[in-house]
């Protein structure tokens, strides 16, 4: 995965371009506007919650009075529609690598119940992370390389899986998921490998090299164990991915995997698997950055393979966000999802909040992201555990040690998960200069807006629905959501 996290840096700032530490660009200053209207206590049909660049205000609910009325002057305007539909939402979270679980299962018990309570319940207690991202087997943000099968070698395959087990995540990664499924038994979880056992490979290593095509079956078994498995602790697997990163055949554990040879899986052997073993879990192809729409789309194509595909996966470390809406319009039955983003640390605070609402709630989202997940949850204040080779300064969401600390993806995710619940709709808005949004209907029929001010000075500005207006004014670079 990191190795071309340098493609950052060249990509366009809009769109995906910087890299993630860097602050926004400043915009020209902006005309006089209108005083922020007044607080009536008490009185408000809107719900206003703020997160401000300078970090003096975190997802802190304001007592401002925001009520709809008739509209006047000629302040920029956020019309919100709710008769224009687009795709619902899965959810919003994290990747709970083997780090993050063992450094959060490892906490006092008080400790752990009480953050697990804030990260995943769904009432007003909560941020109500709804889908996490595993990795199947280790991920570089793991302490060490480890698949469910190592006991095979090239001399003597375990072709008929003998020595499948899920015990290197036994300790915390499996009793960590129990905890949170009993807090949110409707929460989706996403697999994701790094790499095949290492026997299946043509270089028996766990950086690079390629699956070799005999072991497809063995594989795409392999495959059907793990979700067997996982259902057999309660852990229910909504989707897979095939490869994490397969253009990246660098990180440790990694695997290349061209386009060819993923339809080849996919059609062949992971697919008819699936079908055989009667599981319904989603197959989710790509599962990496933004600057190659022509893999998935290369699969999609196939239509051997288009059959068992739930959809397409992306990461920003390259690219422009636009990608994913790009593939959804060739392919438009088929869905997108938004799977990792890091954050490097030591985070810039305002200008990671600024660059990840901006390309991934609002971009991904607008581009039809039926989720959009942030790497990774939890680290130490020494950026570990890692793999050797593995991300070294990945800032997780927590940061855990003799306290627990929440930094910037704790609040970019929070902003949308604690008030977007599966089930809701995209809606559609305008977006007025400097003024990136995203809407959505909830299934209970409430509307929530996120806006970022895109600039560094103050804004005011109207949210109208239904010929209706409410004035909010925002600092700069601060993020707001608006709920009624």
């Amino acid at each position: 995965m990191r190795t071309i996290l340098l493609l950052a840096a060249i990509c366009g700032m809009i769109a995906c371009g910087k890299k993630s530490s860097d602050p926004p660009k400043p915009d020209p200053p902006a005309p006089p506007v209108n005083p922020p209207p007044p607080v009536t206590p008490g009185i408000s049909d809107v719900v206003f919650w703020l997160t401000k660049a300078d970090q003096s205000a975190l997802l802190q609910k304001q007592s401002v009075s925001l009520v709809f009325a008739s509209p006047t002057g000629t302040l920029p305007t956020i019309t919100v529609d709710t008769t224009q539909l687009y795709q619902s939402i899965d959810g919003f979270g994290y990747t709970l690598t083997g780090g993050s679980a063992t450094l959060i299962n490892r906490l006092p018990t008080s400790d752990r119940a009480a953050i697990l309570k804030e990260l995943f319940a769904t009432d007003s207690t909560g941020i109500g992370v709804s889908y996490l991202r595993l990795s199947i087997g280790a991920s570089d943000l793991s302490s060490s390389v480890f698949s469910y099968d190592d006991n095979g070698t090239p001399a003597q395959p375990d072709t008929n899986l003998l020595s499948f087990s899920l015990a290197a995540d036994a300790t915390d990664l499996v009793p960590l998921l129990k905890q949170i499924v009993a807090i949110s038994p409707s929460i989706k979880l996403l697999g994701s490998p790094w790499s095949a056992p290492l026997w299946m490979k043509d270089n028996n290593g766990s950086v690079g090299g390629s699956l070799q095509p005999k072991y497809y079956e063995v594989y795409a078994q392999y495959l059907v164990k793990y979700i067997k498995a996982m259902k057999a602790e309660g852990i229910t697997i909504d989707a897979i991915t095939p490869q994490n990163e397969p253009a990246n055949p660098a990180n440790n554990p990694s695997m290349s995997v061209t386009s060819a040879q993923e339809a080849d899986f996919v059609k062949n052997h992971l697919g008819p698997a699936f079908q055989t073993a009667a599981l319904t879990t989603k197959i989710i192809i790509w599962d990496h950055n933004c600057d190659n729409a022509g893999y998935p789309l290369a699969i999609l194509s196939d239509p051997d393979a288009l059959k068992y595909v739930d959809g397409s996966a992306f990461h920003l470390y390259g690219g422009n966000i636009s990608a994913m809406g790009q593939v959804h319009d060739a392919f438009a039955t088929k869905n997108v999802y938004f799977t990792e983003q890091y954050v490097a640390g030591p985070s810039n605070f305002g200008g990671d909040l600024n660059w990840h609402i901006k390309n991934l709630i609002v971009g991904a989202s607008r581009n039809w992201s039926k989720n959009v997940l942030e790497w990774n949850l939890a680290s130490d204040p020494n950026y570990q555990p890692h793999t050797p080779g593995g991300c070294g300064n990945c800032l997780g969401a927590l940061t855990v040690g003799s306290s627990i600390t929440r930094n910037v993806s704790y609040y970019i995710v929070a902003h949308a998960s604690k008030f977007v619940k599966p089930g809701s709709v995209r809606v559609d808005t305008n977006v007025p200069a400097s003024l990136p949004n995203v809407a959505f209907r909830t299934a209970d029929g409430k509307k929530v807006l996120i806006v970022l001010n895109d600039s560094n000075v103050s804004q005011t500005f109207n949210i109208q629905f239904k010929g209706k207006v409410v004035t909010a004014t925002m600092d700069g670079g601060a993020v707001g959501t608006f709920v009624w």
